[in-house]
């Protein structure tokens, strides 16, 4: 078997235990509205299939101000036809068939991963709680 086959093989795998969804959108300007609230405008860059995977001891607290936040670092895997993110999108998720507490979560993208024979596009993402 080539490698070319092997590595479809391992994306159709990898996707198959996608299913839960997402949609990525990325800052594009920002402005106020009369009241002085900032509004932010957004271009949509990705909707479908995700997979959110939490990896154990890779939470960091961060004190800001007088409000203590704890950092949850996760991974978010895409399938490899979803390009060009950029550290800063934010991925929403937007339902999730096996954890009813995912949807509506929102999660910055804050590192990438590159490489030759990959079988998901791996982004690893944190989300701020407080």
């Amino acid at each position: 078997m080539s490698v070319d086959q092997l590595l479809a093989d391992g994306r159709a795998f990898a996707e198959s235990l996608m299913v839960d969804t997402c949609s990525i959108r990325r800052v594009t300007g920002e402005g106020s509205d009369d009241d002085g609230n900032v509004i932010k405008t957004y271009e949509p860059l990705y909707a479908g299939k995700c997979r959110i995977q939490q990896h154990a001891g890779q939470a960091a607290q961060a004190d800001a101000g007088e409000d203590f936040q704890l950092m949850l670092r996760l991974e978010v895997q895409l399938p490899m036809t979803v390009v060009g993110l950029d550290v800063g999108d934010e991925i929403t998720v937007t339902a999730s068939v096996h954890d009813p507490d995912l949807p509506g979560r929102v999660f910055l993208i804050r590192d990438l991963a590159h490489k030759t024979h990959a079988t998901a596009r791996r982004v690893g993402v944190t989300e701020r709680t407080t």
